[in-house]
């Protein structure tokens, strides 16, 4: 899965759906995705700063606005795929509320964050699992049955 693909399956296909499974790759585009855009409105924010007054310009308040709505925008489709991610790796999703919660504690959240950030790098179970079946594989049972 290519990173337009990704982005299309995440924000059309799956936008709010926690049940299935998502591949590295479709999970990892889309945390690009995220990436780029915030780098992008975030440097544009900078731009419209005055460092000398430590104003906001016009510019500035509109990328932080845009910067907001993206973020809500995505925070649905964030959590729905990482929710995937760990079925990929047969995790109930419950696991990534536990994470989160986790990292509210100093010390601990940073161990949780390394532990799910490993997780999420690892390949996923191979053929289908409780979750639905193989993303990297999605017409392995029709050719059993061919």
């Amino acid at each position: 899965m290519g990173f337009k693909e990704a982005i299309e399956t995440v924000l059309k296909q799956k936008y709010a759906t926690f049940s299935g499974r998502a591949s590295r790759s479709e999970y990892w585009w889309f945390v690009l995705f995220i990436m780029i855009v915030a780098l992008v409105l975030s440097g544009i924010m900078m731009m419209g700063m005055d460092f000398t007054t430590g104003e906001m310009g016009t510019l500035a308040k509109l990328a932080a606005g845009l910067l907001v709505i993206f973020y809500l925008g995505v925070l649905i489709p964030s959590i729905a795929v990482a929710v995937r991610r760990l079925h990929d790796r047969n995790m109930s999703g419950w696991w990534y509320l536990g994470f989160i919660a986790l990292s509210f504690i100093p010390l601990v959240g940073f161990v949780a964050s390394i532990a799910m950030l490993v997780i999420f790098c690892l390949k996923g179970t191979d053929g289908d699992n409780r979750f639905g079946p193989d993303p990297l594989r999605p017409g392995a049972r029709a050719d059993i049955f061919a």
